[in-house]
């Protein structure tokens, strides 16, 4: 059987006090002995020299005139808490006894008078005629300054033995309340601390700290767990890392989170308290992640947080794959859809024997489509943005919509500002909020205008539609993650990319209505990217004040 926790503790600290008490007892019992033989030495011999100097008994013991002496002394012997008092002449032999009156004439028990007879005041314990006793003998002198008897005091050691003993209870009854009181707190010590560590016994505890340890090591994010204070508690490998931290985990523990990754506003201490954030986003040091905050609360007090985040950059990668595969089976499913109408056509033309009508519908269609791939890989240097707009045009077209691209188009050179993934994204996501919003306005389709423009200063990237526009509603917070202007097929995720990194790269965005009606998305986003770091230095300058 198995014996809990607080169990164990609780006969621990009983047994620690117990042992404690009983040897505290035993050194107080020795020392309280001590002490009273002490002092009942110094009162033995004070009484004995007292006595001795008595004059009427100093000319009685000279004469030996026990009847002189039994009247005094009876009554010095009544009114004093020794055990016995004896006088004795310089013969020893007894002339007083306080006890025992017979013993007048007999010789003194004991042996210890040669010393008390040279006119030395004696103190010793030895058996006598009453038994064992602590007592003080001193010589009686007479007006010659000769010995001529003895005084003795004594005290019977079970007579100090009883006075020891009901000290020792006394001291005793208190240590074992004392002892009662310490077994009911450790009791509730170990019910509490019990309660603190959740029921778990040190051997579960210390299982799950080396689990949460492997695990937290195993994690392929960043994980960093940061107390109320913004003091570190916990970072993992992973983060370390990230980071390029040559610290051990150890050697971090303690620091504050601004002391380790540069003052950011992800980890200011209002947007901290108002709210927990998912995929946001930041710039830890000289990376890019997406990272979460989620508070860490125990009994509606706040503990601390856990940010766990990754490289954006690989995220990108994977997203950038991701979306190539997508736009290439959209389009292949597009190409394949608008081929099958194309062959049914031609088909239908070549049953009819109309050979020239098929020759000149094939001519035409090759023209036009020529005619828009010439346009977009001229004006356009990047692959996967021809892949992009090639694609939207013939999804656009399916759906009903056209996409007309303004002449000033241009990006003949790659744009640094922003990786070429999220200018993907951004273009792609404005199409597809332009495509959908045209689709919910009455027929016919007004088509969708398009403008990507790089100047010296910056790239200008505008799309406008005759759709049904923004709702008032929602104009002000269409950027805020999981807030759409779609009706089906989106979670406000579009919009929320858009920016996010168009504001990373420090640019602007507009939105107009349109005329007669529709929207106008405009993006300035500059080449240099001066704006992104002037935003990012007042974002820090705000953080550390």
């Amino acid at each position: 059987m198995k014996v809990s926790f607080q169990i164990k503790l609780f006969i621990s600290l009983v047994i620690f006090f117990s042992g404690l008490f009983l040897l505290l007892a035993g050194y107080y019992y020795f020392d309280v002995a001590r002490e009273l033989y002490k002092e009942i030495s110094v009162r033995a011999k004070i009484q004995a020299e007292e006595i001795a100097l008595i004059p009427e008994l100093r000319k009685a013991v000279e004469e030996k005139n026990s009847a002189a002496i039994r009247p005094f002394m009876s009554q010095i012997a009544a009114h004093s808490d020794a055990s016995f008092i004896v006088i004795g002449d310089n013969r020893g032999i007894h002339l007083f006894h306080s006890v025992f009156g017979e013993r007048v004439g007999t010789t003194l028990v004991g042996g210890d008078n040669d010393a008390v007879l040279q006119g030395k005041s004696i103190t010793t314990i030895r058996e006598g005629g009453l038994g064992i006793s602590l007592r003080s003998k001193a010589p009686v002198f007479n007006a010659a300054g000769q010995v001529v008897g003895i005084v003795s005091v004594g005290y019977l050691t079970s007579y100090l033995n009883t006075i020891t003993v009901s000290k020792v209870v006394n001291i005793l009854i208190a240590a074992v309340l004392l002892l009662i009181a310490l077994f009911v707190f450790s009791w509730f010590f170990t019910r509490s601390i019990k309660k603190q560590i959740f029921s778990l016994e040190p051997r579960e505890i210390g299982l799950l700290v080396r689990q949460q340890k492997a695990m937290m090591e195993s994690i392929y994010e960043g994980v960093i767990v940061i107390d109320r204070d913004l003091q570190i508690e916990v970072i993992n490998q992973a983060a370390r890392k990230l980071l390029g931290l040559p610290q051990t985990a150890q050697a971090l523990r303690g620091q504050l989170i601004s002391q380790v990754i540069r003052p950011v506003s992800f980890f200011s201490s209002s947007t901290m308290l108002s709210k927990d954030t998912h995929d946001e986003v930041c710039h830890f040091n000289d990376l890019t992640v997406i990272a979460s905050r989620v508070r860490i609360m125990l009994e509606n007090s706040l503990q601390g947080w856990v940010i766990t985040f990754r490289d954006r950059n690989e995220i990108d990668t994977l997203s950038a794959q991701l979306s190539q595969v997508k736009r290439y089976v959209d389009n292949l499913r597009v190409m394949r859809h608008e081929q099958l109408n194309l062959m049914t056509i031609l088909s239908g033309l070549l049953h009819m024997g109309r050979y020239e009508e098929a020759i000149g519908f094939i001519q035409a269609l090759s023209a036009h489509e020529q005619e828009l791939l010439d346009f977009i890989s001229s004006r356009f240097c990047s692959p996967m943005l021809c892949g992009l707009l090639s694609g939207k045009t013939a999804q656009a077209r399916e759906k009903g919509v056209e996409l007309h691209f303004d002449p000033g188009c241009q990006l003949d050179q790659p744009f640094t500002a922003m990786p070429e993934a999220e200018l993907v994204s951004i273009i792609g996501n404005l199409l597809d909020n332009a495509i959908e919003s045209t689709q919910r306005a009455p027929l016919p389709y007004q088509p969708v205008e398009i403008l990507i423009k790089l100047n010296a200063r910056e790239l200008i990237i505008e799309v406008a539609d005759q759709g049904t526009g923004i709702r008032p509603e929602v104009r002000d917070k269409i950027f805020e993650r999981g807030i759409t202007t779609k009706t089906q097929g989106d979670h406000g995720i579009g919009l929320y990319l858009i920016e996010r990194y168009v504001t990373h790269a420090g640019g602007l965005i507009e939105v107009a209505d349109n005329t007669p009606r529709g929207t106008i998305f405009s993006l300035f986003i500059p080449v240099t990217g001066a704006a992104r770091h002037l935003s990012q230095e007042m974002e820090e300058n705000n953080y550390a004040t």
